[in-house]
């Protein structure tokens, strides 16, 4: 089994060159020498990856989580130690506010160090996930006196935060849930059960910060009677010190098909006096400010994607270089099965999408940064709907291409990929949750036909295809890229334009955009990702001009993303031909 080894350079390439991370400090006003410090960050959170968090990854999905009769979850053998180099690395407070204790570099670059995490132990990188999202759920929706006790914490990682919404009968409808909140003097007693709290108990950190949907007694029906509410596991004094444990407690384990590593748990709320709880924003606006931690899961989980994917690809590439295997063509002797054409096929089509994946992801989490910025209040607008836009794009197709990947790479395995000690057994399996949580990809794909495209007449989806447009009418001299590269990315942005027509023409009928709503996800993320290779070979270029990278670096890069637009963007047409059919047949 191959040990893990993070991609710095195409990670580097990516932030840099692609996504412009120079450009993005000076408009979105980061600090510039964000740009100096990647190189060490990247090299310094990749040895932390490989040292510390990759080497408990299948000791923690065999031996996974335990819980005992008062509800304490103990973790894995050496999770809690990785843990802590983590939080002594301040790895954690990357993105988030100085003000807080963060170090205010942009989100795009904390992304990249997670996708480290994830693909090094995904089971692990779970409990920061959330946290991540617990931070900015806090930040941007409670009170001063909310977030000056509870955020310097959990930004150093000294505590952990949860999301809680689901219940036994109130899944993705939230608005049936039935948890309860009552006014209690300037606090609230929290009644209830939720389940499939991701990290909700664990030995990790001293404090576990909860957020959790309730309704309180005078609410309205539905979605818009949900309130938020922060609930520490252990109740925090005035002074910041840690007090009595609060009412809530975990009841069982959950146990799962894959990251067994990973505390999944069934949580109860007030089962004695009542669990206090602090409102966070407003009454009866609850969902809205779970979504601003909703959101953003949604773009890490993509990211996790890419992680399994990328994780995936480097065993199968380690695995078809020293299993011999049979004489392939051309050959006259017996040799690595990487010198068979199906098998570089299977190799060929993991790197492409795995780095077609990332730099979409990449894209997406730089527009985070841009749509927090201090730019013009039109800009922000423009930035904000692509960011809406790319979400549930990166989500969707980055966990369902993750899929794909894990699944070539047991194929690449032959019978070895069958038997857990290979390791391939354990991403196969981790990755099925991926397109599930945080909401489902049909979820996901309702989200940006109905709000992202007809909600807003296609105007950010047609931003987008000019943006497409003027990377085609700019291209530089010299393209590495094919005319017929070049013709095949221009038909398929055509078609896009089509499909987003066929939408607004049936924008009032639902059945419809249920039907092909997966295919408009899956085509339109396709032709986005290889518009993002498209872009990556023309930086490539540029950096090989101006002695940014390697020739081979370069010659990789074009070679990846001609086999992309050879062989991934075509599969396009499959969902176009399905939409254009189900159009027909609404007649």
């Amino acid at each position: 089994m191959s040990n893990y080894t993070a991609p710095v350079a195409d990670m580097g390439f990516v932030l840099k060159e692609v996504v412009a991370l120079e450009k993005l400090c000076q408009f979105a006003g980061f600090d510039p020498s964000t740009v100096d410090i990647l190189e060490t960050v990247l090299d310094a959170a990749g040895k932390l990856a490989k040292e510390e968090i990759e080497p408990i990854n299948q000791s923690g999905d065999l031996q996974g989580v335990k819980i005992d009769s008062a509800g304490k979850v103990t973790t894995a053998e050496g999770f809690k130690e990785a843990y802590q180099h983590y939080v002594e690395g301040g790895w954690g407070s990357l993105q988030f506010s100085p003000e807080y204790g963060g170090q205010g570099i942009p989100f795009v670059v904390a992304a990249s160090v997670q996708e480290m995490w994830h693909s090094a132990n995904m089971s692990w990188g779970l409990c920061p996930l959330l946290t991540q999202g617990a931070v900015e759920a806090i930040t941007y929706n409670a009170s001063d006196e909310l977030k000056q006790r509870y955020l310097p914490k959990m930004i150093s990682g000294e505590w952990s935060g949860t999301m809680n919404l689901t219940e036994a009968d109130a899944g993705t409808d939230v608005g049936s849930i039935k948890t309860s909140a009552t006014p209690e003097k300037d606090y609230y007693l929290i009644r209830g059960q939720k389940m499939f709290i991701t990290w909700g108990e664990h030995d990790m950190t001293e404090n576990i910060v909860h957020l959790v949907l309730a309704r309180l007694p005078s609410a309205p029906l539905g979605v818009k009677g949900i309130s938020l509410f922060l609930v520490p596991k252990i109740l925090v004094n005035e002074d910041g010190s840690l007090g009595e444990p609060n009412d809530l407690k975990a009841l069982s384990l959950e146990h799962k098909i894959g990251i067994h590593a990973c505390p999944t748990c069934v949580m109860s709320y007030g089962d004695t006096r009542g669990a206090i709880g602090y409102l966070v924003g407003e009454e009866n606006k609850g969902l809205e400010c779970m979504f601003t931690m909703m959101n953003n899961a949604r773009l890490t989980v993509g990211l996790q994607g890419v992680s399994v994917a990328e994780r995936a690809y480097q065993q199968a590439l380690s695995y078809c270089n020293e299993r011999v295997q049979g004489v392939a063509p051309g050959y006259k002797e017996a040799g690595p099965i990487i010198r068979h054409p199906d098998v570089q096929r299977m190799l060929s089509t993991m790197k492409s999408i795995t780095e077609a994946a990332r730099a979409l992801t990449y894209s997406a989490c730089t527009e985070v940064d841009m749509a927090a910025s201090a730019l013009p209040d039109k800009t922000l607008k423009k930035h904000a709907r692509r960011l809406g836009l790319l979400t549930p794009i990166v989500k969707g197709w980055c966990t369902e291409v993750a899929q794909e990947v894990a699944t070539l790479s047991l194929q690449c395995h032959g019978g070895m990929g069958f038997i857990e000690e290979t390791g391939i057994a354990q991403i196969f399996r981790d990755a099925r949750i991926l397109p599930i949580y945080e909401g489902t990809n049909g979820i996901q794909s309702m989200d940006l036909v109905v709000r992202k495209i007809i909600g807003d007449n296609g105007l950010a989806i047609n931003e987008l295809i000019v943006d497409m447009r003027e990377s085609l009418s700019s291209l530089s001299p010299g393209s590495p890229l094919l005319s017929s590269q070049i013709d095949r990315f221009e038909a398929s942005v055509d078609d896009l334009e089509k499909t987003v027509s066929l939408l607004l023409k049936h924008s009032t009928n639902r059945q419809f955009s249920g039907l092909v709503a997966f295919d408009v996800l899956m085509m339109t993320s396709t032709i986005t990702a290889a518009w993002q290779m498209f872009i990556s070979v023309e930086r490539a270029k540029l950096a090989l001009e101006s002695n940014k990278v390697s020739s081979e670096f370069f010659d990789d890069k074009a070679a990846t993303a001609q086999y992309f637009i050879d062989s991934i963007l075509p599969r396009y047409l499959g969902h176009f031909i399905t939409i254009s059919s189900t159009d027909i047949g609404v007649q």
